[in-house]
């Protein structure tokens, strides 16, 4: 009883987002200009503010960061009702038959272990859809240490991977060492940073199999770092002078206090 009222209830509210949406496309001067180029921007920073969320473990924020996210899937659909493309029953359609014909082991007769089986039929059944890459359905527009993430996690699952935890960390070291001869021989800053490329690229591979999300641990570290240096700022600030005054010895003491009260 209290799932069909919940239902009730989610269907009436995404309905009247659906009215909204309609209201503001005819009688909004700014909604009435917006396509799908004009949106792109925004809905890549929603996406960022939720990811912002997610790690700051902020259920409020989350909750609303969603709603952002949600509002421009129903602008995109009324943008492609216009142009008499899609509407958004038809998105809601194709992603609703995607996950059924992508979930064979739940809605028809495939046996999986775990959740490595399901992740090899993903791409498996991606192949069979159409796709001429494994690597097809990784955007080209992602930042480049999500996109490494992204192509890593795809080759795995048709089976192209290290064995082990102990193969990927050679590679590291073995990439570290053949930077450091390019840097030694004092080689042209193309090779250099192609070398430094392969470094983080093997870094990554190796977070991926130890179960770390590089791009969050590094964000993670980002905050640590802006926390830490706001405190030196706002420790020079007490004593009335500048942080560009102080000596680096002085800093670093600072720096030390700040890791110490986390």
């Amino acid at each position: 009883m209290q799932d069909h009222i919940n239902m009730q209830e989610e269907t009436k509210e995404f309905k009247r987002l659906l009215e909204i949406m309609n209201k503001l496309r005819a009688e909004c001067p700014w909604d009435k200009k917006q396509n799908n180029e004009s949106l792109r921007h925004l809905t890549i920073e929603e996406v960022y503010e939720l990811g912002d969320a997610i790690l700051n473990d902020d259920n409020s924020e989350i909750m609303k960061e969603l709603g952002d996210i949600m509002l421009h899937v129903v602008f995109y659909a009324k943008i492609g009702e216009e142009k008499g493309a899609f509407d958004i029953s038809d998105v809601l359609r194709n992603i609703n038959e995607k996950l059924i014909r992508r979930h064979p082991h739940i809605f028809s007769d495939v046996v999986v272990r775990d959740e490595e089986d399901v992740k090899e039929n993903w791409e498996k059944i991606k192949m069979k859809e159409g796709r001429k890459s494994v690597l097809e359905g990784v955007p080209k527009g992602l930042p480049a240490m999500v996109k490494a993430f992204r192509m890593q996690e795809k080759a795995k699952g048709v089976g192209f991977d290290w064995n082990n935890t102990e193969q990927v960390w050679d590679k590291v070291l073995e990439e570290i060492n053949e930077f450091n001869e390019e840097v030694k021989s004092n080689s042209n800053s193309d090779r250099i940073e192609n070398e430094f490329g392969d470094i983080l690229f093997a870094m990554i591979n190796y977070a991926r199999f130890i179960g770390v999300n590089p791009e969050n641990a590094l964000e993670r570290t980002n905050k640590k770092f802006k926390k830490r240096f706001n405190y030196i700022e706002e420790h020079a600030r007490k004593e009335g002078r500048s942080i560009s005054d102080m000596t680096l010895e002085e800093m670093e003491e600072i720096w030390c206090k700040a890791k110490k009260e986390e």
